[in-house]
């Protein structure tokens, strides 16, 4: 049973010892949470995408330490983005997106693919959870593994803000389009209501005036961005991080 808070205080008073107990029930319960949060969840994500976290680290092992980068995580578009770094100059970055993950991966991987770094912001893009299939996630499902990402950045680097890109609509997954909405909403709340957390709206960048996606930016997969597509969305995120980080980047 867990004292009260005048309990609490009483025994903070009197004993050391407690004062150490105390500092250790908080970390006892949030990783009580993590575990909940991440259970359902882990042996799938270990069983699919445990050699692609591996070859991550390895590239860790021989990348040189700046506390000015950007850290790209989530799912392929970050992963195929081969111009990320002159697409976000000045800002230097490091990319650490993989395959087609979900938040649900992120969130098991979390540690593994944040602790390792240092950097000034953390960016995250995952698309993949909603795809119009039975297995799709909930909002709360996101929700949950978004806010366990989240806190993993923050306890790591505690000044460093964490940005949450919208889901880009595309021709693919467009039936979906009502649910991946609900995705990004629940984004936006996250990032409206957790403090150093920030969104970047891009879905209506994508969207012609007939309210569909823009096939001009997509590739002939019509789900991952092309050239122009990358650019555009780099304008976009490099405007918000300009923003927050009060940089101005080159036109």
């Amino acid at each position: 049973m867990r004292p009260i808070p005048s309990l609490c205080a009483a025994l903070l008073a009197l004993s050391p010892c407690f004062v150490f107990s105390q500092g250790a029930a908080p970390r006892a319960i949030a990783e009580s949470a993590a575990d909940d949060v991440l259970a359902p969840v882990r042996a799938a994500a270990i069983a699919r995408w445990e050699n692609d976290i591996v070859h991550l680290e390895k590239k860790d092992e021989t990348l040189l330490a700046n506390e000015n980068a950007v850290l790209f995580i989530g799912s392929s578009s970050i992963r195929r983005w081969d111009s990320l770094a002159t697409d976000m100059a000045p800002y230097p970055t490091i990319n650490r997106g993989y395959g087609g993950a979900k938040y649900s991966d992120i969130a098991v991987f979390a540690d593994r693919l944040i602790q390792p770094h240092l950097y000034r912001a953390l960016v995250i893009f995952v698309g993949n959870d909603v795809s119009g299939k039975p297995e799709d996630h909930s909002p709360q499902q996101v929700d949950a593994w978004v806010r366990h990402v989240i806190d993993v950045s923050h306890a790591h680097r505690s000044n460093a803000p964490v940005f949450l890109i919208e889901v880009t609509p595309t021709a693919k997954r467009f039936e979906a389009w009502g649910k991946i909405r609900a995705i990004n909403q629940r984004l936006r709340d996250i990032a409206l209501t957790t403090p150093g957390t920030y969104f970047i709206a891009t879905a209506g960048s994508f969207l012609s005036a007939n309210g569909l996606p823009r096939t001009e930016l997509f590739g002939s997969d019509r789900l991952h961005l092309n050239e122009a597509g990358y650019k555009l969305w780099a304008k976009l995120i490099r405007r918000r991080l300009d923003e927050v980080l009060g940089e101005r980047s080159p036109q």
